[in-house]
């Protein structure tokens, strides 16, 4: 297990902290693109949010053709195509546009965070999943680490033949394609491909493994089409819904909250400011999926950070010095993000195989629908009360009914340990 976290996880990471950051990379570019386009914050946030559409239609069929070609050969192609469509956003020049390339930046994106959480089930037995998958996952706040000082810095520092914003797309995509060669060429598509297990090792892990998927299939055995239509799929999909609400709807109006509390700083200085929150969450994500893990239970290790996420949100509603705004604003961050590693514990409890493959792809289209839902439900209240403060109380509001739904789900914790 050694190995094969240090072997994949850390390139696991890189990759999707890149796709993190083009996903989130337009709430810093907004800071100059809406005024040079005139776009309002509703027409931003549709389109932030409009990503989520392209990406609902396409990951069910993406997660089912990774598990019939392979993960690595599918990856690289995911990842090669959003950073081209990426780079096509400094060509932007009017609403329509804006809406055309972040729908086909969702639609080439579609697979890929299900992809990655699919494959490590071909790795990692269920005692260590949540875990490798907080550490996965931090890699999404890191990209806040990374990027918000990367973007702020991108905008004050450009060539004078390019805006900011569009220099910013240009230079966070390239990423993308040479890590999308590099897992062509390097990723295993499981265990039995790779040298660096002995022979002792793969039959270890191959058992273990097999005996989870059989346990699995002999308690729940399914369809493809039996789980897209499962009630416990369809409960976790609006659980992840509630809270992909909440999140998306912060991530993507997290340089915007800040700038109202700093008015006056660089966009330099606001992207490490920004990068705070995301920091203190890689430690609390770890922790928490290690916690989780080692108590073998995963639903109120999902209600209690989506409770404390929306406790930060709305003490960032009311009128407090700009240093609280950024503590409660951590408190938010790493309550969104510590609810997610545990939620994944849920759904690959109970479902193996394609089944597997399509309905882990359904809970994250279904619930990615959120990430349209959350900031354009922020825009456009920004525009009809002229705060933020509505906004973030609405999210506040889907992290509680979320964490209240988490504890209802009638997944037995012996499901879990299965």
């Amino acid at each position: 297990m050694s190995k094969a976290t240090w072997r994949l996880v850390p390139f696991m990471c890189l990759c999707y902290l890149v796709a993190y950051l083009d996903r989130v990379n337009v709430s810093f570019a907004a800071l100059e693109m809406r005024t040079d386009l005139k776009f309002s914050e509703a027409v931003y946030g549709f389109g932030s949010g409009i990503f989520f559409i392209g990406y609902f239609l396409f990951e069910v069929p993406s997660n089912v053709l990774l598990e019939r070609v392979g993960a690595r050969i599918w990856i690289a192609r995911i990842m090669i195509v959003w950073g081209i469509i990426s780079a096509g956003m400094l060509l932007v020049k009017s609403i329509w546009q804006f809406y055309l390339l972040r729908f086909l930046l969702g639609a080439g994106e579609a697979g890929f965070f299900p992809g990655m959480i699919l494959y490590l089930t071909y790795w990692f037995p269920t005692a260590y999943r949540s875990r490798t998958v907080a550490f996965f996952m931090a890699a999404a706040a890191m990209a806040g680490v990374v990027g918000s000082p990367l973007s702020g810095f991108l905008l004050d520092h450009h060539p004078v033949w390019m805006k900011g914003w569009q220099w910013l797309f240009l230079i966070e995509a390239v990423p993308a394609v040479s890590l999308g060669i590099a897992v062509l060429l390097t990723l295993p598509n499981g265990p039995k491909n790779v040298r660096w297990l002995d022979g002792t090792e793969l039959a270890w892990l191959t058992a273990r493994l097999d005996s989870e998927r059989a346990a699995r299939e002999e308690k729940h055995s399914m369809s493809l089409w039996q789980a897209l239509s499962h009630p416990r799929v369809l409960m976790l999909s609006l659980l992840y819904f509630l809270i992909v609400i909440g999140g998306y709807g912060l991530d993507l109006f997290l340089p915007d909250v800040l700038k109202v509390a700093f008015p006056a700083v660089s966009k330099t200085t606001l992207g490490l400011i920004a990068g705070i929150p995301p920091l203190v969450t890689v430690f609390v994500m770890i922790l928490w999926g290690r916690r989780s893990d080692a108590q073998r239970e995963r639903r109120w290790h999902v209600a209690l950070p989506a409770w404390w996420a929306a406790a930060g949100l709305t003490i960032a509603t009311f009128d407090i010095p700009p240093m609280v705004s950024v503590i409660a604003l951590s408190l938010a961050v790493s309550g969104r993000w510590s609810s997610i590693p545990p939620f994944w514990g849920l759904p690959t409890a109970f479902l193996s195989g394609t089944a597997a493959a399509g309905g882990i792809a359904m809970i994250n289209s279904i619930g990615n629908l959120g990430g349209f839902a959350g900031p354009y439900i922020m825009g456009w209240l920004k525009d009809f009360t002229h705060s933020y403060a509505t906004g973030l109380r609405v999210l506040a509001g889907a992290f509680v009914v979320g964490g209240i739904l988490s504890i209802c789900l009638k997944i037995r914790e012996t499901d879990a340990r299965t």
